[in-house]
């Protein structure tokens, strides 16, 4: 897919862009027509803004710093959001253990669940499944530091990334050039040509030597450890179990910075290795499978999984519970409930408040400035609505150009260069700006600008020119 494509896709997956590049339209349409009047009113806007240079800078570093803020704070809603919002087709499902946390269930129960509890012919069966098994160790059990704890995920490592490939091992790719490939993971399909193909080589090789691993590249700055290098991980939920890994590749930079992956296989076969040397089964072999992912066409057919599930007398001791991702996620996000309330409804209006009192001040100031401009203009002719537009249209520039900038500079910087917004929460190590803060960066501006100027230009509107001259005189 090309880069205009992407862009066309973009615009056309939210009816708020296509309205908005309508409007855009309309707006340089009527500028074209009437080219010669908005000409010579931006001349007039432009050299307002630059007669008091400090005071324009001030108010625009401060609507970019604000923009900024919103846009961070937005940028995590709006992830949650999208995770907690129900899918009406390809719903993923998870299914952990009903009456605790965390989920802790036996692995006999991986194959069954893998299957939805499938038994006769008539049943549903999910189109795909993944199990999780969570492995958290030290490199250094004497001295136990976040740097060098790890958390891994174990799974199998072909539900991360298989790509297919021909006899020779070239990517098999569809017609408009995109690469074949199956995953159970979210966003790796957002990744690059290259970086498929380096995931899909480091899941072939984990499967072949299952003491290899995959890190996320600041997990692996914060271990002082790169790609090749080996370590004794020191399990501390899996007590008396050491095992010894190569890192063999880094997830591609993005949501899985902080994550790292192991062959489930891997843990398993230690469990059976201390078993068969201390003649009894490890504390934790009945309680080692985490979380089982399904993934059904729809949302008839996950309420018919979940009932197969639910129902089932294979899963009674302990019992299990079958919810769609996008539930057990916000149920999950229930503990960070009002700490995303009070952003979203206190924060949020908080410093749009600010925003258009900065714009407000600033241009009131303007205004109280100019009066005698403002009653001049009026004595060649100008109308109040003239003067009042001329003042709205000073405070639009400004807000506009300083939200537009601000988007830009977040994107470019916080994505690039930070590596997301370091806010970690459920599965989110970090958050990445969308490319909707393009949008975001001038409404925003636009809002403020146009509530903090409509008093001073008002106020600008109604300058009579007898008091203005009669207080010269």
């Amino acid at each position: 897919m090309s880069n205009l494509d992407a862009w066309i896709l973009w615009y056309l997956d939210s009816p708020w862009r296509v309205i908005g590049a309508a409007v855009a339209l309309l707006v340089f349409l009527l500028l074209v027509v009437y080219r010669d009047d908005w000409f010579f009113y931006a001349r007039l806007m432009l050299k307002s803004l630059r007669r008091n240079l400090v005071r324009t800078a001030l108010t625009s570093i401060a609507t970019f710093v604000l923009v900024l803020v919103v846009t961070m704070v937005w940028t995590v809603l709006y992830v949650l959001d999208r995770v907690t919002a129900e899918k009406s087709q390809d719903l993923k499902a998870i299914v952990t253990e009903r009456w605790q946390i965390p989920s802790q269930m036996p692995f006999s129960y991986a194959q069954p669940l893998s299957e939805g509890a499938a038994k006769e012919t008539n049943d549903v069966r999910p189109s795909d499944s993944m199990t999780w098994t969570f492995v958290g160790g030290t490199l250094d059990p004497a001295k136990r530091t976040r740097e060098n704890i790890v958390f891994f995920f174990a799974m199998d490592p072909a539900k991360l990334m298989r790509a297919e490939r021909d006899e020779r091992g070239n990517l098999i790719r569809t017609k408009t050039g995109k690469i074949v490939f199956n995953t159970m993971m979210d966003d790796l399909d957002q990744l690059s040509d290259s970086e498929i193909d380096l995931l899909d080589q480091a899941c072939r090789e984990m499967e072949k030597d299952r003491r290899k691993v995959v890190i996320g590249k600041e997990r692996l700055a914060q271990m002082n450890k790169k790609v090749g290098e080996r370590f004794t991980l020191h399990c501390i939920n899996y007590p008396f179990i050491e095992l010894e890994m190569e890192i063999i590749g880094e997830f591609p930079d993005g949501r899985y910075n902080q994550s790292a992956l192991m062959h489930r296989d891997y843990i398993l076969d230690a469990m059976d290795a201390w078993k068969r040397k201390n003649g009894r089964p490890h504390p934790m072999a009945e309680k080692c499978l985490n979380l089982v992912w399904l993934r059904v066409p729809d949302r008839e057919a996950f309420r018919r999984v979940a009932e197969q599930i639910e129902e089932s007398p294979d899963f009674k001791s302990p019992a299990v519970k079958c919810e769609t991702a996008s539930s057990g996620i916000a149920a999950f996000l229930d503990a960070y409930r009002d700490l995303l309330w009070g952003m979203r409804y206190l924060l949020v209006p908080a410093i749009l408040v600010t925003m258009s009192l900065v714009i407000a001040n600033a241009i009131s100031i303007s205004v109280r400035e100019r009066r005698t401009e403002m009653a001049v203009l009026k004595v060649l002719g100008y109308r109040p609505g003239q003067v009042l537009i001329l003042v709205l249209g000073e405070a639009l520039l400004l807000g506009v150009a300083a939200g537009l900038a601000s988007a830009a500079a977040s994107i470019l910087f916080i994505n690039t260069y930070l590596g997301g917004i370091k806010f970690p929460i459920a599965f989110f190590p970090a958050f990445f700006i969308p490319l909707d803060a393009l949008w975001w960066g001038p409404a925003l501006g636009a809002l403020t600008a146009f509530v903090g100027s409509i008093l001073p230009a008002w106020s600008a509107r109604q300058v009579k020119v007898a008091e203005v001259f009669s207080k010269i005189s």
